[in-house]
């Protein structure tokens, strides 16, 4: 697999298309809040997006929620607990 993140500066723009906040984008690509979000896209050495990460977001954004909950539904029965609207 070959894979080159996003920058910094593509992820800042995602965050103005979308116009969400940190805390929004945090949400959105799994991520602990705010904070953690901007570690990828400012700091004297801002972190690079995982693969994982980034499509996880993506899958948000771009699955029917029919879709995205058979995902779901599938890494529940891998045994996962995951629910996307809790905390």
């Amino acid at each position: 697999m070959q894979y080159i993140p996003p920058t910094p500066e593509n992820l800042e723009a995602l965050k103005q298309e979308l116009q969400l906040s940190s805390a929004q984008m945090a949400e959105l690509f799994g991520v602990q809040g705010g904070r953690q979000w901007r570690k990828y896209t400012g700091g004297e050495t801002p972190r690079e997006i995982s693969p994982h990460l980034l499509f996880f977001a993506m899958a948000r954004l771009e699955l029917d929620p029919e879709t995205l909950e058979r995902v779901l539904n599938r890494m529940r029965t891998a045994g996962a607990t995951i629910e996307l609207d809790k905390p």
